[in-house]
């Protein structure tokens, strides 16, 4: 059976949401509690882009640059974030992951996987398997809509102040 690419996006914008809700519960139920879903998903970002400059973060989560450097800023507080510099341009900056950061990255992640198991477990195996030849298309999809990150950092200059 075909399905419209409408009909497909109107099917996503009614599961997503739950989704998202389900994880965001999960998520801070095993671990990382203190922190909230916009700090997990820079940290998660961060990690998948590692020496973003903070409009990567900025665009990825949907928010103005301040906001997201008051963000970045109590992660780095935290131990969970670096900004460094590159050695050819000191000018720029970029964000990588510690390895606090990536511990309690982990944690929550471990967690919440575990819970999604649990839940995708209510579906028969022929249900699973259409998930999971639809996740890699589902990837492709959303990877070619969305343009790359900058990698050439952020000049200091142009660093918000929180």
């Amino acid at each position: 059976m075909s399905m419209s690419s409408k009909a497909a996006a109107q099917e996503l914008l009614e599961v997503v949401p739950a989704v998202m809700c389900f994880i965001r519960g999960r998520m801070r139920s095993f671990g990382a509690a203190e922190l909230s879903v916009p700090q997990f998903r820079t940290l998660l970002y961060v990690r998948c882009h590692v020496g973003t400059p903070l409009c990567g973060v900025a665009r990825h989560l949907g928010q103005a640059a301040p906001s997201t450097s008051r963000l970045v800023d109590g992660l780095e507080g935290r131990g969970f974030l670096a900004r460094e510099s590159p050695p050819d341009d000191r000018r720029r900056l970029g964000l990588r992951l510690t390895r606090e950061g990536g511990k309690i990255l982990d944690q929550a992640m471990a967690g919440t996987r575990e819970s999604l198991a649990e839940a995708l477990g209510v579906l028969s195996p022929e249900e699973r398997r259409a998930l999971s030849i639809a996740m890699p298309a589902l990837a492709r999809a959303f990877t070619l809509a969305i343009p790359a990150p900058s990698r050439t950092g952020t000049s200091i200059s142009e660093k918000e102040e929180p």
